[in-house]
């Protein structure tokens, strides 16, 4: 049996993070509750890892975001870098993928993409996106222009080194 199987009678409640949630767990003092969270939020809140490693993939990861006041932006010479940013597209047909183009056109891989409603309703859209590029390298900038000319609103958040994982990890996972 699988491990999801076998707790499928679990109730899950959801909370701002796995620390939030390992923290009401040991506030509760109810062993019938549980939290899936990090082995620090076990040891910081006297909690008993009851299953360690559940995560449904091998590879799963949790990404961490650090915002600085000022851009600490790597030198493009250092080597590959991701960029993520958050866009809102106008409410146009096909509005997406002609902000996305830019991207296809000048070689540029989106490694993840996520949409989110803007103010609640079904009138716009934004999504926040990780490009695989520096914000400095040609290709790059010319996406961006492109996702500029065909958007609302573009930010990028940051540019920073890709960790080693994105060359060799799924690569290894046969991926």
């Amino acid at each position: 049996m699988s491990r999801v199987s076998a707790h499928a009678r679990l109730t899950p409640v959801p909370e701002a993070n796995t620390a939030v949630a390992a923290a009401k767990v040991a506030a509760a003092g109810d062993p019938t509750q549980a939290a899936i969270a990090s082995s620090l939020s076990a040891a910081l809140y006297g909690l008993t890892i009851v299953q360690p490693d559940i995560e449904d993939a091998q590879h799963n990861t949790t990404r961490m975001l650090i915002f600085a006041r000022t851009p600490e932006i790597p030198d493009v010479a250092e080597g590959p870098c991701i960029t993520t940013l958050v866009f809102r597209v106008r409410s146009v047909p096909a509005a997406l993928y002609k902000a996305l183009g830019g991207f296809a056109t000048n070689g540029i891989n989106l490694t993840k993409l996520e949409s989110y409603m803007v103010g609640g309703n079904f009138v716009a859209a934004q999504f926040y996106a990780d490009a695989e590029g520096h914000v400095d390298e040609r290709s790059m900038r010319l996406a961006l222009e492109e996702l500029r000319f065909f958007s609302r609103e573009v930010k990028v958040l940051g540019v920073y080194p890709a960790n080693p994982f994105r060359q060799t990890g799924m690569a290894d996972l046969g991926e």
